[in-house]
């Protein structure tokens, strides 16, 4: 079943909602994180690099996007100076930016490995922390099941997160699936 075009954000990119502000040399280091996400495409006909969407996904929610559809909407609308921070080339046929469309955007959203993405925006969270702050930090480890989601077979969907003490912000977040649970997660979420 399709998801329809008014549809929320992946979690893993709404958490970026809470740190809107981005200095531009922030920038690239996103990009790296981003690049790390599996491609989940047949590489044949891709238009649009999977860092790209992912980039300008990333901006739109951070802009204020709530929903997929704003995504798609603010990336039609971006400046010149976001698509080219975020590597968007320019189109061989015509003088312009060739810009993924909203349902690029949702189809792509909806196949990429979430666990990678979150694992990705986590990361690229945690490596924006203050450095001066030094010494151990904390982290609190929680699962939690997702109230009103389950599996085709009724499982529930239950995730666990890392949050850091001293910044608040949740570093890291993956699915318990159905033949693991959290302790075998736990030393997935501590490798980093």
């Amino acid at each position: 079943m399709p998801t329809d075009a008014s549809s929320l954000i992946p979690p893993a990119l709404d958490r970026l909602r809470q740190h809107p502000e981005v200095a531009p040399e922030e920038v690239p280091g996103l990009l790296e994180r981003l690049a790390q996400v599996p491609d989940p495409r047949d590489p044949r006909g891709v238009r649009h690099a999977l860092v790209v969407v992912l980039a300008l996904s990333a901006c739109a929610v951070l802009a204020g996007a709530t929903s997929i559809l704003a995504v798609g909407e603010w990336i039609t609308d971006a400046p010149p100076h976001v698509l080219e921070h975020v590597g968007v080339r320019l189109d061989p046929l015509f003088p312009k930016r060739s810009l993924p469309a909203e349902t690029t955007v949702r189809r792509l959203l909806a196949r990429i490995d979430g666990d990678a993405l979150d694992l990705a925006v986590g990361r690229w969270l945690a490596d924006r922390r203050n450095p001066a702050a030094g010494g151990l930090r904390g982290l609190a480890v929680d699962g939690k099941s997702l109230r009103g989601a389950a599996r085709a077979k009724g499982r529930k969907i239950h995730l666990i997160a890392a949050l850091d003490h001293a910044t608040g912000l949740v570093l890291a977040q993956l699915d318990v699936r159905e033949k693991t649970n959290e302790m075998t997660l736990l030393a997935i979420l501590s490798g980093w």
